[in-house]
């Protein structure tokens, strides 16, 4: 049976609109109560994520910032990967060429992120990339659909997933991991079962060993009921 669960957040327990799936929350709700180590994977912060987990009801177990940052429980100590500081060296740089272009560029909670760098979806990513690239700088941009992301290299939310793996005692097969986005990738490859809903781009979907007939939280739900199939079934 599989052990744990890993979701992402937005765009997988929501609808196109960014409400929280409240089936979807019943669902964790059941395989928490089952004793199924359920796992929130966002690019949120680690503030965001814990009154989630808290509304939801899971123990607190999270992946925050696309990978940069995970946790064991409320009380576990909280891990940071990449370096930040190349990341806010590739912002600079980036402000500085959108602002030839009379655009500002805008951080999202900035004050409370640990690993890397939010922006609003107003630049388009692939120019991100090219200029970043034209300054040697070793970092990667991501675009989950909500936000622009800047990333250190070698940080994803499967390093992540693979650190809380082992905090739990667990093999990557253990895992199911749900997602719809690009940032959600490597963690579906990695996992034992990797689903997509069907809201996902398509690379996002080819990159998954299932892909749900429902799009976003329902897809969520169809796919926690058909891998936890007795814990659904009354």
């Amino acid at each position: 049976m599989l052990k744990a669960l890993v979701t992402d957040v937005d765009g997988t327990l929501t609808d196109r609109r960014r409400r929280i799936n409240t089936a979807a929350v019943e669902a964790i709700r059941t395989l928490v109560d089952a004793g199924i180590e359920v796992v929130l994977a966002s690019g949120n912060t680690v503030c965001f994520m814990d009154g989630l987990c808290r509304m939801i009801g899971t123990d607190g177990t999270i992946i925050g910032e696309n990978g940069g940052v995970c946790r064991r429980g409320y009380k576990g100590s909280l891990h940071i990967a990449g370096d930040r500081e190349i990341c806010l060296e590739a912002f600079e740089v980036l402000h500085d060429h959108f602002a030839g272009q009379g655009i500002d560029l805008e951080l999202l909670s900035a004050q409370y992120r640990f690993a890397d760098v939010a922006l609003a979806r107003n630049i388009d990513p692939d120019e991100a990339r090219a200029v970043l690239r034209d300054h040697h700088l070793p970092v990667r941009v991501l675009d989950t659909g909500f936000a622009v992301h800047i990333q250190a290299p070698g940080v994803s939310k499967e390093t992540a997933m693979r650190k809380l793996a082992a905090d739990m005692g667990l093999s990557l097969d253990d895992m199911i991991a749900v997602g719809d986005s690009e940032n959600d990738i490597e963690m579906l490859r990695a996992a034992g079962v990797g689903v997509a809903v069907q809201n996902a781009p398509e690379l996002t979907r080819s990159a998954a060993d299932w892909v749900s007939e429902s799009a976003y939280g329902d897809g969520f739900v169809e796919a926690v009921k058909k891998y936890y199939p007795d814990r659904f079934s009354r």
